[in-house]
Order: structure tokens, then C-alpha cells, then sequence
């Protein structure tokens, strides 16, 4: 597994692979790094798919808000490469701030409509930040295939779309959320749950999988708002959720519903604050006859 800091390095040694190789499918799994089991499963799904498996671990300070949690954000590198080189990581590309933003960045990418509600409402710019970043990343590596985790299931939105917006060659792969045994989705977050926080935490799982039922079997004589607030009772029986946001939308457009329509999709979800950890998760549901 080779580590590489620098731009031109990573170009170089890509483009060496694909020279010896021109069949070569390059899978790329972009992070921010404090791997745990989720980032795994991306990466080794990109094992199963591709030949050689690219890996960036950058925290972006682009997609923080003036008041969240840039400098506090967990980082752990001697981890994060060993969980790399267990799942079959071929490069690590792990790049300081100056190498990504050399100087003040006065071009970024935004996406509209997609990133009007949910954590795009709660977090102005936010996705701004993201965009930019993965537009970058995926021009300095160039995949085949690109990988994403569910539990951010707005954000794979939003890649997609960018993606398909601007003809960036590239195939995104979404794949399922990875959860704890109790039900809670794995999140580089987690760690800053006191145990009384983790314990509750655990009511947004169960309050989704219990609206997920409840639509699956009845959506024709629910609406929309009606599950978004069986969903806040569910959370609130948790006393220290601090609920953000708890929304049901048509997916991917992300655009308000105000009745379940057969062969749609629709998402489920909710962001809630435990203390000073905010916590995200979801449920997509096909709605079927």
C-alpha cells in the first residue's frame, strides 16, 4: 500500500498504473478519514469491483461551518491506514490542507435544488464545500467507479447530480449503511457520545425502521406528514434528542411530497443532536404496489 501527500505524485502513479495496464478500473473511496467498519465496506467493495483501490483521507475545512467542528473533528492516521491496508487499499492518498488549497480557492462548485432541505437547510454551504472538494479529488484521480455511503444518502444526491450535470466520467456507487448491532449507523461521530447519549441514540434507527413498516404496509392511507410526525414522537421518547430536522421526501430529486406515489422512491430522514454531536440517518423506501 503506498501513502502518497502530494498531487503529482498520485497523477504519476495512477497514470504509471494504467500505462502497464490499459484495462485498468481505478475504484476511489474519498474520506475524511477516522475509518471505521462503513469506510471498510466501501473500500472492499471497490476491491471486489475494480483492480486498483484509491483511498483519499482529507478533513475540508470547505465544508465547515463557522461554528462546527473542524479542528475537533477526530483523526486517528496510524488507525486509519491499518483499517486501509486490511481492506485491500492499494494507494492512500492522505494530502495536507496547503496541498489541496494552496491558495485562497475562488472557484467552487454548487448544486441547486438538491441541496435546498434537509442538511443543506441546516448547514449553509455545507454541500458547497463538498462539491468542490469531490470535484477536485475525482479530477486528480480520475476513477472508473467512485464510492459513497448511504447514511449520507443527501450527499450521494448530490454527487450525482454533479456528476451527470458536468459529464465527469465516472460511475458512483452507493452503498447500504453500515450499523452497530443495537441499530445505530456507524459514524466517525459516535465517539464523542457519552454513554447516556449513546444509549438514546439508538431511538433513531428504531424510530425509522418503524416508519419504514408502517409505509411499506400502508402508504396509501398515510401522507408524508403524517410519518414525519409518528417519526418525531418515536425520537422524542429519547429525552436528550435535540431533533434538527425530520423530513420525508421524494428521492433523489429531494423535493417535497404531499402523497406516497407508486413506483417512487422515497427518503426518511432525520438529524438530531445529542449534546454537541449531531447525528444523521435515513431510510429510502421504493414504494411498491
Amino acid at each position: 500500500m503506498q501513502v502518497i501527500t502530494a498531487i503529482s505524485e498520485l497523477r504519476s502513479v495512477i497514470r504509471a498504473a494504467r500505462v502497464k495496464q490499459p484495462a485498468l478500473q481505478v475504484g476511489f473511496v474519498p474520506t475524511m478519514g477516522f475509518l471505521h467498519e462503513g469506510h471498510a465496506s466501501l473500500l472492499k467493495a471497490a476491491r471486489d469491483q475494480c483492480e486498483l483501490v484509491v483511498l483519499s483521507i482529507f478533513v475540508n475545512p470547505l465544508q465547515f461551518g463557522p461554528n462546527e467542528d473542524f479542528e475537533r473533528y477526530p483523526r486517528d492516521e496510524k488507525r486509519d491506514l491499518a483499517i486501509a491496508a486490511e481492506a485491500g487499499t492499494d494507494i492512500v492518498f492522505m494530502p495536507q490542507v496547503a496541498e489541496m488549497y494552496p491558495s485562497p480557492i475562488r472557484t467552487t462548485v454548487s448544486v441547486s435544488e438538491v441541496t435546498r432541505r434537509l442538511c443543506g437547510a441546516s448547514r449553509p454551504g455545507h454541500f458547497d464545500g463538498v462539491a468542490t472538494v469531490v470535484t477536485k479529488l475525482l479530477n486528480m484521480v480520475q476513477p472508473d467507479y467512485a464510492y459513497f455511503g448511504m447514511k449520507d444518502a443527501q450527499q450521494v444526491a448530490v454527487i450525482e447530480q454533479m456528476v451527470q450535470d458536468l459529464n465527469i466520467p465516472v460511475h458512483i456507487v452507493a452503498c447500504p449503511t453500515l450499523r452497530e448491532a443495537d441499530g445505530l449507523a456507524k459514524s466517525s461521530r459516535n465517539v464523542y457520545l457519552n454513554e447516556e447519549q449513546r444509549a438514546q441514540a439508538v431511538q433513531l434507527s428504531a424510530a425509522l425502521r418503524k416508519a419504514r413498516s408502517a409505509v411499506e404496509e400502508s402508504w396509501r392511507h398515510l401522507t408524508p406528514r403524517e410519518v414525519e410526525e409518528q417519526v418525531r414522537e418515536e425520537i422524542a421518547r429519547a429525552p436528550l434528542a435535540d431533533i434538527d430536522y425530520v423530513e420525508v421526501l421524494d428521492y433523489p430529486s429531494l423535493q417535497t411530497i404531499d402523497t406516497f406515489v407508486s413506483s417512487r422512491r422515497v427518503i426518511i430522514a432525520v438529524a438530531v443532536k445529542f449534546g454537541n454531536t449531531r447525528l444523521i440517518d435515513n431510510v429510502v423506501i421504493p414504494i411498491q404496489s
